[in-house]
């Protein structure tokens, strides 16, 4: 295939990387959809030149779709080169969340509804200035002319540009979009249809005339389903009460009384070990009083408290009211008894979504070709089933391109999570041997757990017993508490450090320690989804629509979080690393079917012969 239709950035292309970007290159031209496993060490962000040289061709947008922050740079960084290469001349957009770009204190601390009522009541009442200096036709065009010159900009950059010139960085990089070729953004703003139709109106793009890529896509089913999830609270009620109070709303007291005394009826259905239960639509609704007339209520309310303060949770209220009208099929009504960080109890009512395909198959029966890139879209076939890709979609599995000397895979059947048979002697043996292992790996070592809790439970035994400064992951790390722990424990790379973290935390995907930096990931247990209501209504479901519930619900989804963990180590062609999976069940026949044809785990109980043997010692 030629070079100019691939548009491949650097100086040598593999030969599993050819394969992947011609694949692309074919599907584009037949206007088909791709689902690719593409391990790392492929180059996923060089897919950007196939769908960039047939976008030119054909006048259409590429839109990158990645969740991490980091992507966004590397993507901005590929396209640069693309530039540089073949000496094009095009435009390209960086698109974070409207809140994360926006110039105005405070706003980062709302929530994405509550920015979004705050920034369309400045807006009305003209009281934001960066938005009326982007209004402004000379202002406009003399920021565009600057972006257009340095372009292209990571969104940080571009940020920091629009700051200085008092514009908003949202409305001219959406005016910047309208003839740029390739636009960078995160999920929700192609997932949501509110978010997706309004970002189109503005940058005067189409779905027909788009070429969507979805980086990370296994994801993907997580994330349409939470966009398609409402909830509500206990504590937000009581702040929606304290809220129609302070404002003198005080028509509306009585109506959040009688929901307040609707959550305390059916909290005497929780038995004290069953913290959930199943809920009906209707008998939500028939204890409310005039519950479709509340509704408009509360939002007029919240109209009027937002022109004081930024958030209001009586706008919160009405707006899961609203959602909690909406269809049975596809959906989990859950009564849920929760704790806060302080122990205190409270009550949430959520209406789950279990279909992420309701926010998927709108974008695949409108859009011109879609690719899913993922290290871990094993299987595809689930891929196409949940998310509602027709049956000739491509799917390809493409084998991981680094040296397999490098790459030692264990597997040790001597120990299990399983909570039946989790006590204090099950504890110490897990911590022996994580310790063992850990001790012989010279550098940085990871060790994944299923859960915080039961870290911390094997750490009491295994502190004593490690040779290595061991640093923690912490629950609910912010962006700046993830960097510091992550530069603290790179720092160790000489001496050797271990971390211990959560399989499902911060630390589980998305992080990359190339070279040196983590010499060996051991992942403790199966990180199997909790067995609450929402997942066995999840399985339920699948079960109904494609006969593998349990599969789809519960099993690939634990290995794929498993594989995402060991992914952390081997970042590059010349990483030498080990990946040990300390349960006796990744040996059994129904989880060795999930893993990846080209993932080649050697099962055995003496561990520690292969770890010397492997790194010479």
């Amino acid at each position: 295939m030629d070079k100019k239709e691939l548009l491949f950035p650097h100086q040598d292309i593999r030969p599993t990387q050819k394969e992947f970007l011609e694949d692309t290159s074919r599907a584009l031209k037949n206007k088909q959809n791709l689902l690719a496993h593409a391990p790392t060490g492929i180059g996923k962000t060089t897919i950007l030149g196939p769908a960039l040289a047939y976008a030119l061709k054909n006048n259409l947008t590429v839109f990158f779709i990645t969740p991490r922050h980091t992507q966004h740079k590397i993507a901005i960084e590929t396209l640069k080169l693309i530039k540089q290469k073949y000496d094009l001349n095009f435009n390209v957009v960086d698109l974070i969340g409207k809140k994360w770009m926006c110039p105005m204190p405070g706003v980062t601390k709302l929530s994405s509804y509550e920015f979004s009522e705050y920034c369309k009541d400045v807006r009305e009442k003209e009281s934001c200035q960066y938005f009326l200096n982007s209004r402004n036709k000379i202002k406009r065009k003399a920021v565009l002319k600057k972006l257009e010159v340095l372009n292209p900009l990571h969104v940080e950059q571009s940020c920091k540009l629009c700051k200085e010139e008092k514009v908003c960085p949202f409305e001219i990089n959406c005016e910047l979009a309208k003839k740029a070729k390739v636009v960078i953004c995160d999920y929700f703003h192609i997932l949501s249809p509110t978010i997706r139709e309004t970002l189109f109106l503005k940058t005067e793009k189409t779905l027909p005339t788009s070429i969507l890529v979805f980086d990370e896509s296994h994801n993907l089913p997580a994330k349409a389903r939470d966009l398609l999830t409402s909830s509500i609270s206990t504590i937000t009620l009581d702040r929606a009460m304290k809220e129609a109070e302070k404002f003198n709303f005080q028509d509306l007291v009585p109506s959040i009384k009688n929901i307040q005394d609707v959550f305390e009826n059916l909290k005497s259905k929780l038995k004290l070990d069953e913290p959930e239960f199943l809920i009906e639509k209707q008998e939500f609704i028939s204890q409310i009083q005039e519950y479709e007339e509340i509704i408009p209520l509360l939002e007029m309310a919240a109209d009027e408290v937002r022109e004081k303060k930024k958030r209001s949770y009586l706008g919160h209220l009405g707006s899961f009211l609203q959602d909690w009208l909406g269809p049975d099929e596809a959906y989990a009504r859950i009564l849920t008894r929760e704790y806060t960080k302080k122990a205190q109890p409270f009550l949430s009512l959520s209406y789950r979504c279990l279909d992420p395909s309701l926010a998927t198959k709108p974008l695949i029966e409108e859009t011109s070709s879609i690719i899913l890139m993922s290290g871990t879209l094993s299987p595809t076939a689930m891929y196409q089933d949940l998310l509602g890709f027709p049956t000739e979609t491509i799917q390809k599995e493409y084998p991981n391109p680094f040296p397999e000397k490098n790459r030692l895979n264990l597997i040790i059947p001597t120990i299990t999570t399983k909570y039946s048979l989790r006590n204090n002697q099950m504890y110490e043996k897990i911590a022996k041997e994580c310790a063992a292992i850990s001790n012989l790996i010279p550098g940085n070592v990871a060790i994944f757990f299923p859960s915080y809790h039961l870290r911390d439970q094997i750490n009491n035994y295994f502190q004593p017993l490690s040779e290595k400064t061991i640093l923690m992951e912490q629950p609910g790390l912010t962006k700046s508490e993830k960097e510091e722990l992550i530069e603290k424990f790179k720092s160790y790379k000489e001496r050797g450090s271990v971390i211990l973290a959560a399989a499902s935390g911060s630390l589980g995907e998305g992080v990359d320690l190339p070279g040196d930096l983590l010499k060996g990931v051991l992942i403790v247990g199966l990180p199997l989804a909790k067995p609450n209501l929402e997942t066995k209504q999840l399985i339920n479901y699948y079960d109904i629509k494609f006969r593998k519930g349990w599969d789809y619900g519960y099993t690939y989804p634990a290995i794929i979080t498993t594989l995402q963990n060991a992914g952390r180590c081997i970042r590059s062609k010349n990483d030498r690393g080990v990946v040990v999976l300390l349960d006796d069940r990744y040996s059994w026949d129904n989880y060795q079917r999930c893993f990846p044809s080209n993932q080649n785990f050697t099962i055995t109980k003496i561990p520690e012969g292969r770890i010397k043997e492997f790194f010479g010692k």
